[in-house]
């Protein structure tokens, strides 16, 4: 008979990383530092301002558009048909009155959906006007509690939205500029919720000890992984990430409102704080104070609704399918492409086989480039299961191979570029080789912030007239946007120009 030897654990060594020590620690410097931020800093910066301003517009354009397909539809407004909350927080677009933690979720999801509002670009991505979806639901929610006379309510007016909105980013984004959540599995949506849960904490009136305690609850909050934005799993999870973020966000708030506590070392415990479970042992690291340079320098999503990494190949693949009609050739005459690109676009959208899905395909920066070189343009339409159906765009797709250009990382993670680049050479049937067009930042960077501008309210007028019929409701709303007095309008009745 075999004989197995056994191996025994002790239970002194079982119970070697057990923290017996029950004095309580200090709170965490991070912690300390977001709460004395949000409690203590004042803005007075006018280009965070005037960017916040644009940000906010745009951001609520993006949400309207979503409303063109029925899949965020299905998925936002109350949990049981027909609800309505007395007072609540009113869904743009729509007829939905709800609580502020599921009216979170509805506008954080809407805004999201089609992967066209902005962008922050460092040691991790994420888009921090994702934000806006827990600061309104709740700003709007109290103000119309204040206005109905119920204890507790708050009047807050568009620029207190602005505010709240320029801290979240900046919470989101100096987080994200040295530390990198991606490379250990996490999405970027934890920053959204902890950003947001910060600055809902001032909004709600909780003191700075109770920030401390609601950003703490953030952190320990199960997080979410990256799979649904990863080959071979893209779905569209990721389009509602950020919704589920935020109303996690607002729904940790209210606990802590009501009594709940925090973990002053849930980051530094021992063995079972977050850098030791989930950040490989790693403290954060930062490379700035926080103060408003995040909002001040925020990218934009202005020509296409395309994961950023891929803006400026597709402004590259529409100069160069402009090139081909000057030659009388066209993408059929194509034999391959090079794309010269950095290492984060390598590692989230480079993606080769089978397109499953709408994210699938705007994850995909063959599939993005494809689109302009066959059609000469992308669009939120052209990701649905009818365009992808031609088989002509696969068989583009597979003509195409990306390589890392190392400038690029390098002015990608540059504090004074926060460059984009992405390059295109395209190689003809007949040997002919085309000119590489090369555009290191989008219409959308901050260096490109004045041609932009205008591009981008264009963008939010669309987005506004295609979704209402009436001229005369467009033209209000156009009214109150551009008006002097946007800032001192109280939230609701801004919010009331938007809703059914």
């Amino acid at each position: 008979m075999q004989k197995f030897k056994r191996s025994f654990v002790t239970s002194a060594s079982r119970m070697s990383n057990i923290i017996t020590e029950n004095t309580r620690p200090e709170s965490d410097k991070v912690l300390k530092d977001i709460s004395s931020y949000i409690h203590n800093y004042q803005i007075d910066s006018h280009l965070a301002y005037d960017t916040a301003k644009l940000c906010f517009l745009d951001t609520l354009g993006c949400g309207l558009a979503a409303l063109k397909y029925q899949q965020p539809k299905n998925l936002i407004g109350p949990i049981i048909p027909g609800t309505k909350v007395p007072n609540g927080t009113k869904i743009i677009g729509t007829s939905h009155e709800l609580d502020p933690v599921r009216g979170a979720w509805s506008i954080g999801t809407l805004i999201r959906w089609l992967d066209y509002n902005d962008c922050w670009l460092a040691a991790e991505w994420g888009h921090p006007s994702d934000n806006l979806g827990g600061i309104l639901a709740v700003a709007d929610y109290l103000t119309r509690a204040h206005k109905a006379g119920i204890t507790g309510g708050k009047k807050f007016t568009v620029k207190d939205v602005l505010e709240g909105m320029i801290k979240a980013h900046e919470i989101q984004g100096i987080l994200a500029l040295e530390n990198s959540f991606n490379k250990v599995g996490l999405d970027h949506v934890l920053l959204v919720k902890v950003a947001t849960t910060a600055v809902v904490s001032k909004i709600l009136g909780l003191n700075y000890d109770q920030t401390i305690d609601a950003i703490s609850q953030a952190f320990v909050d199960g997080q979410a992984l990256r799979t649904y934005r990863h080959a071979p799993n893209t779905m569209s999870r990721k389009s509602w990430a950020a919704g589920d973020a935020v109303s996690r966000a607002v729904n940790l708030v209210y606990h802590v409102k009501n009594g709940e506590g925090g973990m002053p070392s849930i980051l530094t415990a021992k063995t079972w704080g977050f850098y030791d479970v989930l950040f490989k042992n790693q403290e954060f690291k930062f490379q700035r104070p926080y103060g408003s340079y995040v909002m001040e320098n925020v990218l934009f999503k202005i020509s296409f609704p395309a994961e950023f990494h891929a803006q400026t190949a597709v402004e590259a693949a529409l100069t160069l399918h402009e090139n081909l009609n000057k030659l009388g050739k066209n993408y059929k005459d194509i034999k391959s492409i090079k794309i010269r690109t950095q290492e984060a676009a390598m590692r989230i959208i480079d993606k080769k086989g089978p397109l499953y899905n709408y994210a699938d395909r705007d994850h995909c920066i063959q599939y993005m480039v494809a689109i302009p070189l066959i059609h000469g343009r992308l669009t939120a339409d052209d990701y649905s299961d009818s365009i992808a159906s031609n088989p002509e765009i696969d068989a583009l797709r597979d003509k195409m191979y990306c390589v890392e250009d190392e400038q690029f990382s390098s002015d990608y993670h540059s504090p004074d570029k926060r460059y984009i680049g992405n390059a295109l050479t395209i190689e003809l049937n007949d040997g002919t080789k085309l000119d590489e067009v090369v555009v290191e930042f989008p219409i959308g960077h901050r260096k490109r912030r004045d041609e932009g501008k205008p591009v981008l309210l264009n963008k939010f007028e669309r987005h506004v007239s295609e979704h209402f019929n009436s001229p005369e409701r467009v033209d209000k709303i156009l009214k109150a946007s551009y008006s002097p007095d946007l800032e001192n309008t109280d939230i609701d009745e801004y919010i009331d120009l938007y809703v059914d």
